[in-house]
């Protein structure tokens, strides 16, 4: 296909400007990048020649209904949460609009990022994310209701990054660090009473970089793996290591920081109730679901190796390493990577 455009939305987001970078190191594509906010854009030469920034709103995204309908595809990373409106203005709204401005006659995939946090185990909607979901959940529940009755839908990949990490605390990464990757300071500093505790959860985790990959992948192969190249509705992909347990990520944290492991106490869902009410801990309808659910985890769940690749960091141990953590001084250098 010739002259093939991209469109990225929330390109100076974590996963956005590692799916920029990966497109321009590693494709012919022209890419146009959507974003607010240049200041934000680290990781992109914004003078590069097949790079074209749309600066602007996603709810105003009508200003580039001319770039827009010559795009040939479409990563759509662009979100908001914390204030109700707004979600519904950008998660719903906002890419109905941007739907509508694309010329079907073009566009060969649109890749709708969503939430694992929708789908059940089977890769089925959870009723739950609608009823109990924070206002982000939900609008992505619903929007992702709306774009399996689109008459696109067939041109529609939607994907489901389970817990993202990216970037690094070195202050020379030009990639900006995703939620979990800042978290993970603020995880540390809890771990002298976690590793007290032993908890019955499992979860799955992916690396920017990874989905950078998938995504690249997802607009350049014919014959894509989880999917069914013949379909005319929606796909679905959830992007994310093999699940591992809290207790295995509580060990590798340990084992980093240099701190002993103790037997620990199972984490019952009383107990964690008890917990919630002594410690300054705020939780949502949501947060309680998510302690009965316990394991979140899907089956397929999609990786590089999904695609014949390697994966940047396909078990903690690597999360740690490339997000600067500092070790503890009585670390172990080779920590374990609990990842079976």
């Amino acid at each position: 296909m010739k002259n093939k455009k991209v469109l990225i939305t929330g390109a100076t987001g974590c996963v956005g400007q590692y799916t920029s970078k990966w497109l321009l190191e590693n494709t012919d594509y022209e890419i146009l990048l959507l974003f607010r906010d240049i200041s934000k854009l680290k990781a992109i030469n914004p003078q590069n020649p097949r790079v074209k920034l749309l600066i602007g709103d996603l709810r105003e995204v009508d200003k580039y209904s001319n770039e827009i309908s010559q795009v040939t595809d479409v990563i759509h990373t662009a979100t908001a949460w914390g204030d109700p409106e707004r979600a519904h203005q950008v998660n719903i709204i906002a890419v109905k609009k941007l739907i509508s401005l694309i010329n079907p006659m073009i566009l060969n995939r649109f890749i709708y990022f969503s939430t694992a946090s929708v789908l059940d185990e089977k890769l089925e909607p959870l009723l739950e994310a609608k009823t109990f979901g924070t206002e982000y959940i939900r609008t992505k529940a619903h929007c992702l209701e709306d774009l399996e009755k689109h008459p696109l839908a067939k041109n529609i990949i939607a994907v489901f990054p389970t817990l993202v990490f990216g970037g690094s605390f070195n202050e020379r990464s030009t990639f900006p660090m995703s939620y979990l990757t800042e978290g993970l300071k603020e995880a540390i500093n809890w771990l002298w009473l976690a590793r007290w505790f032993k908890v019955d959860s499992k979860f799955h985790f992916i690396h920017a970089l990874d989905i950078a990959f998938m995504c690249g992948k997802l607009l350049e192969s014919k014959n894509l793996p989880n999917i069914e190249t013949n379909s005319e509705s929606l796909q679905k992909l959830v992007f994310g290591q093999p699940p591992i347990t809290i207790n295995q990520a509580i060990t590798t944290l340990l084992k980093w920081r240099g701190m002993r492991k103790t037997p620990g106490l199972p984490l019952w869902n009383w107990l964690i109730m008890v917990l919630i009410k002594i410690l300054p801990i705020k939780v949502n309808q949501w947060d309680l679901f998510s302690i009965r659910k316990k394991h979140f985890t899907h089956d397929p769940c999609t990786s590089p190796e999904t695609f014949g690749g390697t994966s940047h960091a396909k078990t903690l141990n690597e999360i740690l390493l490339d997000s600067g953590i500092p070790r503890g001084k009585n670390s172990i250098k080779k920590v374990r990577c609990y990842q079976r």
